[in-house]
């Protein structure tokens, strides 16, 4: 097959959807694999501008992160990819002992040899915005905008609180030298703005940060990544953003309908405790809600097994289910061990009860959710919220092949959410 120029890699499943809209809106021709694909599932996704690989590096330990993404920048190199796109979280949520940044970037620089390597720090489209190094982000769709610093949700996350707003000195925290691009530089012209960044690249940094604030920043931004990928391979880091930059020239639209082409019942597991998705589930009164306790979902077989036989009952009586977890009553579990559980509770529900519609609610939920079912791939389908995709699995299983689903990071979406995805 020709070399696609685009190529990304999200360090979650939702994030990874994201990054997969962004570029099919933009009439890419765009593939996300669970895992490094093989030449004969590469045929059968046909001609691609844009190779994706839904990861988990996000909740990884650095060395972990490295032998998982050491394969991905020996695979993209190999396939002639232009420009790498490690996907991140918008908000840039990461640790040095958890998701690093700094030993992604480590993991995938000897592949992209370009010493230009941009981290894009914004997505306006999502409430995420940067300005002189800082990150901001609202509060839920619509909601206030907060410094992250000061972010209700972000300052306090369970896994990676950011109590640092200046990205340079949240990665550098990582390991990471950062210098950014003066933001007043971005209006004085391409051949200023050139001569700003290489004398930026003569101080070797590990990596230079672009503000991204506004829609108007998108092909300025562009226009470098493209620029500076003719001339060698680079790496990229940042939400989807990155992607929207590089697209920014295009005017081909690939917009779909996110619309239900199958009857059945649908499933919903929200794994997430953010209160975005809290509220998503208060709302979503149409469906059969069903608590799972998170410490005896993760200890107890037998009242796991409880739990899918009650799903599945409900579901063969044409019922649409949602799961939802609850806050622990006692001490907090081991971070993942949540996620893990509830993966294998779909995994076993999914093979006794496979619907056609399923969404998955919560970050590190989605990640390891999606990989419990059997499924190589998916295609775009549509967009239900800004950074809500609706997608279609590929899968050698005929009772998988065509599945619509959702997966849909915790912050994400209106209140209505779960309502519209029922309904649409």
């Amino acid at each position: 097959m020709s070399s696609p120029p685009y190529g990304w890699y999200g360090d979650d499943f939702t994030g990874a959807t994201d990054t997969l809209a962004e570029l099919a809106r933009r009439g890419m021709r765009a593939m996300l694999f669970l895992s490094l694909p093989e030449p004969a599932r590469l045929n059968r996704a046909g001609p691609l501008d844009a190779i994706g690989i839904a990861g988990a590096s996000r909740t990884m330990a650095p060395a972990e992160m490295t032998a998982e993404l050491e394969p991905v920048g020996r695979f993209m190199r190999d396939a002639g990819i232009r420009l790498l796109h490690y996907k991140c979280c918008s908000t840039f949520d990461s640790a040095p002992e958890m998701g690093s940044i700094g030993a992604a970037v480590g993991a995938l620089r000897p592949f992209f040899v370009n010493p230009f390597r941009p981290i894009v720090g914004g997505q306006p489209n999502l409430g995420r915005y940067c300005l002189f190094g800082n990150i901001f982000a609202a509060a839920g769709t619509g909601g206030a905008v907060h410094r992250l610093d000061r972010h209700p949700t972000m300052r306090c996350h369970p896994v990676t609180p950011m109590a640092e707003a200046d990205l340079r000195l949240h990665l550098a925290a990582q390991g990471l030298s950062v210098n950014g691009v003066p933001y007043p530089a971005y209006d004085l012209g391409e051949a200023s703005l050139d001569e700003t960044l290489d004398m930026l690249l003569a101080a070797v940094p590990d990596a230079v940060l672009l503000d991204l604030s506004r829609e108007a920043d998108l092909p300025v931004i562009g226009r470098l990544l493209r620029s500076r990928a003719a001339q060698a391979p680079l790496l990229a880091v940042g939400p989807s953003g990155v992607a929207q930059a590089w697209c920014a020239d295009r005017d081909g639209q690939g917009e779909a309908r996110a619309i239900r082409q199958e009857g059945g019942p649908v499933l919903v597991l929200a794994g997430s405790l953010s209160p975005v998705t809290r509220r998503q589930v208060a709302e979503a009164t149409a469906y059969r809600h069903l608590i799972a306790d998170p410490a005896r979902l993760a200890g107890d077989g037998t009242y796991a097994q409880g739990l899918v036989s009650e799903t599945c009952r409900l579901l063969d009586g044409g019922e649409d289910v949602l799961i939802a977890t609850e806050a622990p009553a006692g001490a907090a579990l081991a971070s993942g061990a949540v996620a893990r559980a509830t993966a294998r509770l779909l995994g076993q529900v999914m093979r006794r009860r496979p619907v056609r519609r399923l969404g998955i609610a919560g970050g590190d939920t989605s990640s390891l959710g999606a990989r419990a079912l059997d499924l190589w791939g998916l295609s775009y389908r549509g967009a239900i919220a800004p950074g809500v995709t609706l997608c279609q699995g590929h899968s050698d299983d005929p009772a998988l092949d065509g599945l619509e689903i959702m997966l849909k990071g915790g912050q994400m979406g209106g209140p209505d959410l779960l309502a519209r995805f029922r309904a649409s």
